[in-house]
């Protein structure tokens, strides 16, 4: 699995991933810049994700959804915020409402991803900061971790398809 680790930091309100990749840099980037690709590793493998708009350059925004073993729909929203190809994306991220928008803008984690050369490969660092410690035991309990672990060990497929 690519996760090499993560790290849940109560105290700095951050939950942090890194993982290492087999690809360059620019390759790996391309994960997150093809909604096709993002499709097929954001969210677990048993809640596979739907990209249905995608505007990935500051100010741009991106609305997804996954779909449960049973059907089930759960929203999600970018707001990016920052965007460096091929190495820094920065984006707030939320749960969004049966159309796509967000259910509380104000209720959203800032996510931080750095692409660094590493080796004969590429170190992926993925940091989400919480607005509160609630907020952040309240994704965890929802699996957020564990999900993030799953998701990330897809990549590795996608990028040995060429």
């Amino acid at each position: 699995m690519p996760v090499i680790s993560s790290e849940k930091n109560v105290d700095a309100l951050t939950l942090t991933f890194v993982a290492e990749f087999a690809a360059p840099v620019d390759r790996v980037w391309r994960v997150w810049a093809d909604p096709r690709m993002l499709e097929r590793w954001w969210g677990p493998p048993t809640w596979p994700a739907t990209v249905d708009r995608f505007d990935l350059k500051p100010g741009g925004d991106v609305r997804y959804h996954m779909t449960g073993p049973d059907g089930t729909k759960a929203g999600g929203w970018w707001a990016v915020t920052e965007v460096e190809e091929p190495h820094h994306l920065e984006f707030d991220d939320g749960f969004a409402d049966d159309a796509g928008e967000p259910v509380d803008p104000q209720d959203v984690t800032h996510a931080v991803v750095t692409l660094e050369e590493s080796g004969a490969g590429t170190r992926m660092t993925t940091m989400s900061t919480f607005r509160t410690a609630a907020q952040l035991e309240t994704l965890t309990d929802m699996g957020m971790e564990e999900g993030m672990r799953l998701a990330m060990g897809q990549i590795d497929d996608i990028l040995t398809e060429g």
